[in-house]
């Protein structure tokens, strides 16, 4: 407990500790998620909502106030099972412990929520809404995307602005479905388109609705395009309450479409009027220039030599300089003729039908000589051959029977050695028996009467 420097406590108000109190919930609860059974829901004229949160065991009262429950896409009622978004604070009027509530949505979103939550967390870790991450906007863009319905107001409500605000800016829409299962794909896809476009700026938009409503915002895949995306990108999903995992992982998130257009463009007005002043000072500076400029002149001109003596000099130069040219190309020519007269004659010593003529005479030569080498060659290989023949005549068996002599062989009744064998031995000849001489001019059939030994022979 809080006690002065006499010692005595420190005695609160009641409004002093109902704020406190207040501050410190405020503070501890700065958003909150929390389900429950609607009841004792109140619209007052004044166009706020009041109601009570419960459960079976507990009961918290929440109020909405109507510039946050307008944009809601249903109407909710007592009995209804919801999923509510705020924070927690004390009315300190009464003391009582409430919420106020920025969002409502039917309890059958919860399976969204929760997995929109488990999604958030995974791609957090992953880095993809890290603030080192996110990219500059350029301060003067030329060519904007916008990726949006192209029946909805959302895109409307940017071109007019982009309009209103910069109508220089070039502006290219890229229609593409913003809800339902094809949703995902078709946002992926329109982001690569505006990839190619050369753009310097991409807002991607859409207008409020449901948790499933704005799913397509929320998908891993359509997440990991933004991050990836090498243009910068706005994002403005839904109303101020609505918050998608793509508004995370955007360069820059947009409360509205029409917020986001001018997030995107400078304001003409405002240019104009920057213009206007820059302008002025640059006329001022411009008539100092000049002044300044003008004095400088006339000083130099008191200075300066005249132009007409100045440009004899320079005609005189020329003129010199003219007839040094004429000298030094006229020589140039004369060694340029001389070196050609020179390449003119080496060419001619080296003409291809001089050297042609060359040729011929040596092949001519070389067919002389081939003509001699085959005739001596032919004379040669007939003297050889000749010489061959004879030695052959010589050698051949048939030759020795023009010279008288016989070649014996076995008769046909001959039973020691088969018929035609060769009689070389007296003792292969059976007395009685029959042999065949070979002449030069036929065969002899001879009957054996008798053999003698070698030294009878006559």
């Amino acid at each position: 407990m809080n006690r002065p420097s006499g010692g005595q406590p420190r005695v609160l108000s009641v409004s002093e500790l109902s704020k406190t109190a207040r501050l410190l919930i405020e503070e501890k609860f700065p958003l909150v998620w929390v389900s429950g059974e609607l009841s004792n829901f109140s619209r007052p004229r004044s166009g706020h909502w009041y109601f009570t949160l419960k459960d079976d065991r507990a009961q918290i009262r929440c109020a909405m106030f109507a510039n946050r429950n307008r944009r809601l896409a249903f109407a909710p009622k007592d009995g209804d099972q919801v999923v509510i978004r705020g924070h927690l604070s004390l009315y300190e009027g009464r003391g009582d412990f409430q919420a106020i509530v920025e969002h409502i949505e039917p309890a059958g979103a919860g399976a969204l929520r929760l997995a929109y939550e488990k999604l958030r967390e995974k791609l957090a870790t992953k880095g993809l809404f890290d603030d080192a991450n996110k990219q500059d906007l350029l301060e003067y863009p030329e060519h904007i995307c916008v990726i949006s319905s192209a029946t909805g107001a959302a895109l409307q409500d940017v071109l007019a602005v982009l309009e209103r605000r910069y109508p220089v800016v070039e502006v290219t829409v890229l229609p593409t479905l913003v809800q339902g299962p094809q949703a995902g794909a078709a946002i992926v896809k329109a982001l690569g388109m505006a990839t190619e476009c050369d753009a310097d700026l991409i807002i991607l938009t859409r207008g409020g609705g449901s948790l499933e409503d704005l799913w397509a915002f929320n998908l891993e895949g359509v997440v990991q395009a933004v991050f990836d995306c090498p243009v910068p990108i706005i994002s403005a999903i839904g109303h101020e309450t609505d918050v998608t995992l793509t508004d995370f992982a955007a360069d820059l998130r947009a409360p509205t479409p029409s917020a986001a257009a001018e997030i995107a463009t400078p304001d003409r007005t405002e240019l104009l009027r920057t213009l206007a002043e820059i302008r002025h000072r640059l006329t001022q500076q411009l008539s100092q220039n000049l002044a300044s400029h003008t004095k400088l002149l006339h000083q130099i001109q008191r200075r300066l030599v005249s132009p007409g003596r100045r440009l004899q000099q320079w005609m005189q130069r020329a003129d010199a300089q003219e007839q040094q040219l004429r000298v030094n190309y006229q020589r140039r020519l004369l060694q340029h003729a001389n070196t050609l007269e020179r390449l003119r004659s080496r060419l001619a010593t080296r003409s291809p039908e001089r050297q042609l003529e060359t040729k011929q005479i040596a092949l001519g030569e070389l067919r002389k000589r081939l003509h001699r080498a085959n005739a001596a060659m032919l004379s040669s290989k007939q003297t050889r051959f000749v010489a061959s023949s004879r030695a052959l005549n010589t050698m051949n068996p048939l030759a020795t029977l023009d010279r008288g002599y016989a070649i014996i062989s076995q008769g046909p009744e001959t039973a020691a050695q088969p018929w035609g064998a060769p009689i070389s031995r007296t003792e292969d000849a059976r007395v009685g028996g029959e042999l065949l001489a070979h002449l030069a001019d036929g065969t002899i059939v001879c009957t054996i009467n008798e053999r003698r030994p070698p030294k009878e022979f006559r």
